[in-house]
């Protein structure tokens, strides 16, 4: 089961002395009076709420690693050696006709004016933290030129230091949100959209009324939650000055930069950061609904939801309300997530994972269907990053779940490109880049392709795209791959059956035919 070391891991800087320790503390077996550190509860002793979260913030992702009883591992997916589910109308699925290049991997949602994907795949919430500020042009143009959506999280506009703000409180200029905005535009190809994401502070700010006035932009996505954490978003600021700024705009701020011992304790620099947080959202079906008018009643042509790895009772909310709603895309996601500012240990230990959490989606959404009410297009996040894990979230969700919504898996390809860039600028590639060339057109795949399709606007592409780009392509292969192995060759007619469960605990959980009574009944009606 769990072999983790609750005391100790590299996210939060910490490790035990001893090479034997207790299993359920963590603690070292053996706890020296005169030791020199360094598990957690060492560190916490001097540093406090600082060891909460991973660091250091800012140049770094953290995903929860506890090792769950079951999860999509648990899972394979089923071959086959006959069949093509899927071709265009009038074409007989033959070796010919039904080779894995020719595989569709486009998909749609929406519950009216739908949008298409070139890709089932889409970018986890990129909102208020430093990693998606500075990198925000290698995922934007990334997700635009691969044709796939991308969110823009909550607290953009909150935390944007020439953010300005009417007499009533109301956002009259948001410049952050502005360039976020117009850099995802300036390369959208008609694939994918733009998503600005809300919570509480967004909503009293303004920020749907800014975005659809002054961009136009069709949807927008009311945040419940997310897999990494019960509690609303975080940041870290570094200085009291932005601190004391942010308390005034509303946020909760810790510790509380109006203090007189915060003050001191930070000229001392005991205090080196402070702690932005959201607040905690309250969920009705009457407010719910209220909000969702509002919002059609501004303009927004699709409305989204996305909400965490909450109780039952909240996954029920979320997916009835939705479909009463008429939500377009309801994106559920599991513990643990994470990308890089939650609390360690809540990563860890709090949420219903991703694996349990699709099983019971799974099962809500078949209650209502027989109830005859429209299921919303649903997306399942936490914790994906191939394609493999893809075609299995696609397949155990079917015929509701449409896409996976990607969180670090899609922001690494932007820091490789990143890198990538300085590292030829500077003469200083690794080998595990200089093996492949010393240029950018020697060390992308993409990149002529690219070149080719852009033209003299390559230049404005950053490398950090290019690597997105590339890996989507890498997801889009693979897929093909899997699915024309398994005869579907659209996303759409991939089902349940093309899975089995490895275990039987996994198969008691998620209803998939466990390994040895998958097609049991065919195989015997051939014998």
């Amino acid at each position: 089961m769990n072999l983790l070391k609750p005391n100790s891991n590299d996210a939060t800087g910490t490790f035990n002395r001893s090479k034997n320790v207790v299993p359920c503390s963590g603690l070292c077996s053996k706890c020296l009076e005169s030791c020199r550190g360094n598990c957690e509860i060492f560190k916490s002793s001097f540093r406090g709420r600082e060891v909460i979260y991973p660091g250091p913030f800012g140049e770094m992702t953290a995903g929860g690693d506890k090792n769950y009883p079951i999860d999509y591992s648990h899972l394979n997916i089923q071959g086959y050696a006959q069949g093509a589910k899927g071709l265009e109308k009038g074409i007989e699925g033959n070796p010919d006709t039904a080779t894995f290049p020719d595989v569709d991997t486009q998909i749609e949602y929406g519950w009216d004016k739908k949008v298409k994907m070139q890709v089932p795949i889409f970018t986890g919430a990129l909102g208020s933290t430093e990693i998606a500020r500075k990198h925000w042009e290698s995922f934007a143009i990334g997700a635009a030129i691969s044709g796939i959506t991308l969110v823009c999280g909550e607290n953009v506009c909150g935390i944007d230091p020439k953010l300005e703000l009417d007499f009533k409180g109301k956002i009259t200029k948001a410049p952050d949100m502005d360039r976020r905005i117009e850099v995802y535009k300036k390369f959208h190809n008609g694939f994918g959209e733009i998503l600005v994401q809300m919570n509480v502070e967004d909503t009293r700010l303004g920020v749907a009324e800014y975005v659809r006035k002054k961009h136009s932009l069709e949807t927008i996505e009311l945040k419940w939650g997310q897999g990494a954490k019960c509690i609303g978003g975080e940041i870290k600021v570094k200085s009291i000055e932005r601190a004391q700024e942010l308390k005034k705009r509303g946020y909760i701020v810790t510790p509380d930069p109006t203090v007189h011992a915060t003050q001191e304790a930070f000229k001392d620099k005991a205090i080196k950061e402070f702690e932005r947080h959201s607040r905690l959202g309250f969920v009705s079906e009457e407010s719910f609904m209220k909000e969702i008018k509002r919002l059609r009643d501004l303009g927004f042509k699709r409305i989204t939801l996305k909400t965490g790895a909450y109780s039952m009772v909240e996954l029920a909310q979320a997916i009835k309300f939705s479909s009463m709603a008429n939500i377009d895309l309801l994106t559920i996601d599991g513990a643990p997530g994470g990308t890089g500012m939650s609390p360690w240990r809540m990563m860890q230990e709090w949420g219903i994972p991703t694996f349990y959490l699709e099983a019971l989606m799974y099962e809500f959404c078949e209650k209502l269907a027989k109830k005859k009410m429209r299921i919303p297009d649903i997306a399942m996040a936490g914790g994906f990053s191939l394609e493999d894990h893809v075609f299995k979230a696609i397949a155990m969700g079917a015929p509701y779940v449409k896409a996976v919504c990607m969180g670090r898996a899609l922001m690494i390809p932007g820091f490789v490109g990143k890198n990538i860039e300085e590292w030829i600028k500077t003469n200083t590639l690794p080998s595990t880049v200089s093996e492949f060339g010393k240029t950018a057109k020697e060390i992308f795949v993409s990149y002529e392709e690219l070149a080719d399709k852009y033209g003299k606007d390559m230049k404005d592409i950053p490398l950090g795209a290019v690597g997105v780009y590339t890996f989507s392509q890498r997801i889009r292969v693979g897929l093909q791959q899997l699915m024309a192995g398994s005869r579907n060759f659209r996303v759409n007619t991939i089902s349940r059956k093309d899975l089995m469960s490895l275990t039987e605990d996994a198969a008691k959980v998620s209803g998939i035919a466990y390994v040895m009574d998958a097609y049991r009944k065919e195989a015997e009606a051939v014998l």
